[in-house]
Formats: structure tokens, C-alpha cells, sequence
């Protein structure tokens, strides 16, 4: 059979519209596409060989229905928002108590229960919720929520200042649960890894102005708040003034914490230049700039994690300001100790952490350090190559004359001993050339082409014993493949944190607030883990 034009076929079925749409009002005369029956007459039994039209429930959506819900059945008994509420009801939640006015013999409304919040939350963290509001809406249809708050609604703003307001209490919270994973073996502070990462912050950079517009901003602030205190003035109604009072109250605080935290700002600079450069957020004034993994530059936190390697378990957390990481092992060992009770026998960490002060300072507390200093000798090349030093005029070049305690350079040029000074973990011995040979000689710009009027000068560092034996410890094949398995498992609680509970950017602004989500999602981190390594397992036998 010849096939039918397309253009035959599309004006067919325009000219068919009008009859389906009469099928659809109820007309059920027969309706033929290329001799095949698509729809008959509404009468069963109806003459000829027609057969008889199908019967259809109807769906009508504009009704109300009265429905018999078994709350308990909502969830099976493996899911694990069972396992969190039994969780949570082991622990001591005395402290999240402590603060709920309403008593009973007292009028009042009752109190939500504080096991009842913190187990919202740890689920909602589980399943890459973290907005309040969101968590408010699951509980009105999702059977997990359902199950957990009885079918009770709940306010966000309940949700939203639970999460932040107690801050002492989630701490001890996340301590006592750590207690019960070392109890079971999961936590055995033989090895940890050390690692941070960038989150970020609520504040963009638009955000991010000068000490002079800060200023210009606190002064509008204040010219506000005076203004609202004029009893001629009119307002919409009492409701409406107390709100924009509190509003513009808060941006007076915020404005004044930005000044304070544009010192610390300042501080943290060298030059005079980069001092009067300096900015700060002014709706978030303790965020900073930070490099991020991705690439690029953005407000941000910098979030720094313990991890355990017997089960990579979090041992411990903290939020910090700086983008480096140098100056946060010690701080964290001191953590660990204060939670746990004992150090770790062992810390692994990478480059950035690494240095000769960590080093002796991990030695005399008698905890093994494995890392690199490898990020320490590239940042001094690195400095080096951007002062224009060529490659053939580095330290190495340098020809070292012990008995007469000087260097002599590719040209044939003394540096002399000028003095020393002591670091941390080694002194340093100073060696300077005259500046006359160096302005003198051909190979200035190739050697110091931005200190050649004061001469190229040269050090020698003598590092402390400790420091010694940690460089032949780290060229040893064990360190090397302890070293090797860092990556896994450091970077294994930010992975899952951040791709898993969809931490990524926080939902709190402020340093404080920004710490106690970063322990909610570690909390709720920890969990998932025994929920995975123990409480699975009695369903599995």
C-alpha cells in the first residue's frame, strides 16, 4: 500500500480536530484514522459489530477526603530515621532543657521536644536539606518527617532558632556521641588526618567595602534610628515600627562589627598599601576572601576537620577566618585531647600544615607527625622566581666555603657573613654581597635585578635536630605510604559533606552560627556512619 504524503496526513488531522474535540464533550459518534476504530457509541450492545466502549473511572481532584493514617507504619523498620530517633534517645539531651520555660503546673503552652529537633535536623542534614522552611514543608507530606513529628506541624522559625541557639549544648552533643562511637570501637585515635576545606559564606562579594564607606553607612544608620525615635512620626502601625527598628538596628551592629573586623584585617597585612586596600563584608563582617577548590575567589570559611582512620570518623571541627592552614594542627590536637580525653598517637597531614614550628611542637607532645615540607621549599622558589632570579643564579649555584665561613657566587664574588637569626626549628645564617660588585657585574639582572644597590644576599639554614630526624623519617617507604593514604582518607568527610549533605554553602551567617552548622553536618556525618557500620547489621543477620 502506498504510504500517505506527510502534508496530506498533517491536514487530516487538523480537519479531525473539531470532531475530537466533540468526543471529548461526549460525542461518541465513530471517529476513523486510516480505517482502524478508535472510539464506538456511549450504548452497549449497539447494532453492528461495534464493540462496546470501555468503562472509565473518572478522577475528580475537587474533593475532600477523611483518611485513616497508621503514623507507625509510615516508615519501615530498617529506615534510618529510626535508627537517629534511637540514637538520640540514648543520650543525655539535659542541657538542650535547661532553657524551656514552660513547666508543667504552670500555664503555658507546651514546649517541642528538644529530641524531637535535634533528630529533625540531623535527617533533614542526611538528606541535603538545610533550609528551615524546606524542613517545615517535609513534614507536612513526607512520611519520614510525618513519622518523626507524630503528624504535628512545625513552625520554621522554631526550626531555624533551635539550629543556632544552642550553641554549648550541641557541642557537648557531639562530644557524648563521639564517646559512644570510641565505646564501640569505632573511634580509636591511632591515626588521624588533618584537612581543611573552603565553604561558603551567605555574604557575596558585592558586599565587601572600605573603612570610608562603612562609615558613610554607620553614620545613615544612626541618622535612621534617631529619626524612628520622633513621636510626631507616623507609622503604618506599632507591629510594623518595632520591625523596622529591630532591622535597622541590626545593620548599626553589623556596620560596627565590620569596623572591628577591618582592623583584624589590617593587621593581617604587610604593606601600607594593602593596608588602605582592605575590606570587609558589611552584611557578613567575619567572612574573608578565600581561595576555592573549584577555582576562583569568593567569600568563604575555612572549615577544618579531624578525622579518624579506623572508620573515618570526624574526631573533630572548627571554623576559621584564614585561608592557610599552618597555624590549625596544634589547635586541633588540643581539641581532640579536650573531647576524647587523649591525643592521637599519630597525625597525618599535608604540606600546609607542615612546618618546623608544627614539627617540634608535635614532638614535644609526643604526637608523630607524617607530613611534607615540600609546600615550604616551593613557596621559597616561588619567591625566588618572582623577584626575577634566574634558575642558574639560585642558593644552589652557590659555591660554600666552610673554614672561611662565606659563599662564593658563579661570578666569583665573596658574600660575607653579615649575622643570623633564630626561627623556629632552625637559625638562619645571613650572608651579603658588596653592593659595589653586584651593580659592577654583568649578571645583575640575572641575579638580584631588585636588590642589586644593597647587594644579593644568601642564608644558610641550620635546622633543629627534630627537624633532621623528621626529614630522614619522611624519606623512609613506611612514612611514604602513610603519606599516600592521607587523601582518602582526610578528604573523605569533606566529599561527603559537601557532595552528600549538600553542605556547600552555609545557610547562617556570623563565625559562631557558621560553627554550629558546620558541627550539625559533622554530627549528622558521624551518624550516617554507625548507622551504616552498626545498627545496619542487626537487620542483616
Amino acid at each position: 500500500m502506498p504510504t500517505e504524503p506527510m502534508a496530506n496526513t498533517v491536514a487530516r488531522v487538523a480537519e479531525s480536530r473539531p470532531e475530537q474535540e466533540r468526543l471529548l464533550e461526549g460525542d461518541w459518534n465513530e471517529f476513523r484514522v486510516e480505517g482502524a476504530v478508535l472510539a464506538a457509541g456511549p450504548e452497549t450492545g449497539s447494532a453492528g459489530n461495534q464493540p462496546p466502549a470501555p468503562r472509565l473511572k473518572p478522577i475528580n481532584r475537587a474533593q475532600l477526603q477523611w483518611r485513616v493514617v497508621d503514623v507507625e507504619k509510615l516508615v519501615s523498620a530498617t529506615h534510618p530515621v529510626r535508627a537517629i530517633w534511637e540514637l538520640t534517645g540514648r543520650l543525655d539531651l539535659s542541657r538542650f532543657y535547661a532553657g524551656i520555660g514552660a513547666v508543667e503546673g504552670v500555664a503555658g503552652q507546651a514546649t517541642l521536644q528538644p529530641r524531637l529537633l535535634i533528630s529533625l535536623w540531623i535527617y533533614a542534614y542526611s538528606q541535603g536539606i538545610s533550609s528551615a522552611r524546606e524542613v517545615s514543608r517535609r513534614c507536612d507530606y513526607q512520611p519520614a518527617f510525618q513519622w518523626l513529628t507524630g503528624m504535628e506541624k512545625i513552625n520554621h522559625h522554631t526550626l531555624s532558632d533551635f539550629r543556632v541557639g544552642h550553641g554549648a549544648a550541641l557541642d557537648e552533643l557531639f562530644q557524648e556521641v563521639l564517646a559512644v562511637l570510641s565505646a564501640m570501637d569505632l573511634v580509636r585515635m591511632k591515626r588521624v588526618t588533618q584537612d581543611g576545606t573552603k565553604i561558603r559564606a551567605q555574604a557575596s562579594r558585592e558586599t565587601f567595602r572600605r573603612e570610608g564607606k562603612i562609615r558613610a553607612h554607620l553614620e545613615l544608620a544612626a541618622q535612621q534610628i534617631a529619626a524612628m525615635g520622633d513621636p510626631r512620626e507616623e507609622e503604618a502601625s506599632r507591629r510594623v515600627k518595632k520591625a523596622r527598628e529591630r532591622a535597622v538596628g541590626e545593620r548599626k551592629q553589623k556596620l560596627e562589627l565590620a569596623l572591628e573586623q577591618l582592623e583584624q584585617v589590617r593587621a593581617s597585612k604587610k604593606s601600607g598599601e594593602e593596608k588602605a586596600a582592605a575590606r570587609v563584608s558589611e552584611t557578613e563582617p567575619e567572612a574573608r576572601i578565600m581561595p576555592l577548590s573549584e577555582g576562583g575567589f569568593a567569600p568563604a570559611y575555612n572549615v577544618q576537620i579531624s578525622a579518624d582512620a579506623a572508620e573515618d570518623l570526624i574526631v573533630g571541627v572548627e571554623v576559621s577566618q584564614c585561608s592557610g592552614d599552618h597555624r590549625e594542627l596544634i589547635p586541633a590536637v588540643e581539641r581532640m585531647e579536650a573531647k576524647l580525653g587523649q591525643k592521637p598517637e599519630q597525625v597525618v597531614a599535608d604540606g600546609g600544615y607542615t612546618n618546623r614550628e608544627n614539627i617540634l611542637e608535635m614532638h614535644a607532645q609526643q604526637v608523630e607527625l607524617i607530613g611534607s615540607l615540600g609546600e615550604e621549599e616551593a613557596r621559597s622558589r616561588s619567591q625566588l622566581q618572582r623577584r626575577g632570579v634566574s634558575e642558574e643564579f639560585r642558593p644552589s649555584a652557590f659555591g660554600w666555603e666552610e673554614a672561611a665561613n662565606r659563599y662564593c657566587c658563579p661570578a666569583g664574588k665573596i658574600l660575607s657573613y653579615e649575622g643570623k637569626k633564630e626561627q623556629p626549628g632552625c637559625t638562619q645564617f645571613l650572608y651579603r654581597a658588596k653592593p659595589a660588585d653586584c651593580l659592577a657585574c654583568v649578571h645583575c639582572q640575572q641575579c638580584c635585578p631588585q636588590s642589586a644597590t644593597h647587594g644579593r644576599m644568601l642564608v644558610r639554614t641550620v635546622e633543629h635536630p627534630v627537624v633532621v630526624q623528621f626529614r630522614e623519617k619522611m624519606e623512609t617507604e613506611q612514612a611514604k605510604q602513610i603519606y599516600r593514604e592521607r587523601a582518602r582518607i582526610a578528604e573523605f568527610p569533606h566529599a561527603w559533606i559537601k557532595d552528600k549533605l549538600g553542605l556547600r554553602r552555609f545557610r547562617v551567617r556570623g563565625l559562631a552560627k557558621v560553627r554550629m552548622e558546620a558541627l550539625w553536618a559533622c554530627l549528622t556525618y558521624n551518624i550516617q556512619q554507625w548507622i551504616r557500620l552498626r545498627w545496619k547489621l542487626q537487620w542483616a543477620q
